[in-house]
């Protein structure tokens, strides 16, 4: 198996503007190709689009219109975690020998009509994402104790650290306090413990390590590659204080990069709702279960970026198709040392953790510099 690199990135700004998603994903396209060296449309040839507005044949409209002519050319959709899945599908093209450069570009606009699913119909009044994160809210609190102020401090720390990132739909801070006062959407969730869909676009560049060469001199290599997929709805999952998927998908990725939780400099995990935060830094491995709430709160006392240094879900936005896809530039980024004033200091080893609805599939990805 070729080992495989990001030699390459691009993002847009996350917003509301009235665009066109065919104009987000060339943005960031072009912003891809600004950022990488003697890179031509004539060096790509797979082309992977990542989307829930799956009623286009995009991936083909977007090598157009980007003057690409691929071998590869297909669209992903799995929900939110849309952007990773295709990150691994691309990993997989060139580790096969199947193409050598991959361009993956991912976007989603705020109003795409496929952020409300057909199958989640079948679950009456529970069909909004909100519900099954109160749920898994409610569980954690009355099995570990955790309070409204923990998961306030999730998304005041990751609002705070937001505002270090350019790209980031929210610009605002919030302290505690107004997290805590924020309006009730349910008895467990505030509408400030939310991400919120937006327009966005992220892109990366990955190449086998004969061509990696040509674009850049300091290639973030993918060690550690881990899915699993445990089901369609979130009544499956057999605990709703653990996130199962996200463990096996960890297991599987820590095994293959021969790493561990106690290797991993920074991380982006997937902050859909405050709650998420508090489980993934557990399941993780990060902290001992039950303890994932000290673990923010210290993280916020400190000002540690280590854990979504670029703002998470809840601070960035949540355009679901370029979720996965900038959680991997941002740790590209934060590995090359050119993450600014959000550098995490030091880090040579990061981790992106992206999932879809409830944690019923989770993607882990850990790179290298």
């Amino acid at each position: 198996m070729r080992r495989v690199a990001i030699g390459g990135v691009g993002l847009t700004k996350f917003n509301k503007d009235n665009v066109s998603i065919e104009s987000l994903m060339l943005s960031s396209i072009k912003s891809l190709f600004d950022d990488t060296s003697n890179l031509t449309q004539k060096d790509v040839d797979v082309v992977i689009t990542s989307t829930n507005d799956n009623s286009k044949y995009l991936s083909n409209i977007m090598s157009e219109l980007a003057g690409i002519s691929p071998k590869i050319s297909h669209s992903v959709e799995s929900l939110c975690n849309s952007g990773a899945n295709s990150v691994i599908s691309a990993f997989s093209y060139i580790a096969s020998g199947l193409a050598d450069v991959a361009l993956v570009v991912g976007a989603e606009k705020f109003d795409n009509p496929g952020l409300v699913l057909e199958w989640d119909m079948s679950r009456g009044q529970y069909k909004h994402p909100v519900y099954w994160s109160s749920m898994f809210t409610r569980s954690h609190m009355r099995k570990y104790g955790t309070t409204m102020e923990d998961l306030a401090t999730v998304s005041a720390k990751n609002h705070k650290n937001a505002l270090e990132n350019p790209h980031a739909y929210f610009d605002k801070e919030y302290s505690v306090e107004d997290v805590m006062q924020s309006k009730n959407i349910t008895q467990d969730v505030r509408v400030l413990d939310c991400s919120f869909p937006c327009n966005g676009s992220a892109a990366v560049l990955l190449a086998s390590e004969e061509y990696i060469k040509k674009f850049t001199d300091c290639p973030v290599w993918l060690t550690g590659l881990g899915q699993k997929t445990i089901s369609a709805g979130f009544t499956k999952n057999e605990d709703l204080t653990s996130m199962k998927s996200t463990k096996y998908a960890a297991s599987t990725a820590y095994m293959m990069s021969k790493k561990g939780p106690r290797d991993i400099d920074v991380a982006e995990i997937h902050d859909a709702f405050s709650i998420c935060e508090i489980i993934e830094v557990e399941d993780l491995g990060f902290t001992e279960k039950g303890m994932g709430n000290k673990f923010v709160k210290t993280m916020y006392d400190t000002q540690d970026k280590k854990i979504n240094p670029r703002g998470g879900l809840i601070g960035s936005g949540h355009p679901l198709g370029a979720t996965g896809i900038a959680q991997v530039v941002e740790i590209s980024k934060q590995l090359q040392n050119k993450a600014g004033k959000r550098q995490v200091s030091g880090a040579k080893v990061g981790l992106v953790q992206n999932m879809s609805a409830a944690a019923t599939s989770s993607t882990v990805i850990i790179f290298e510099s």
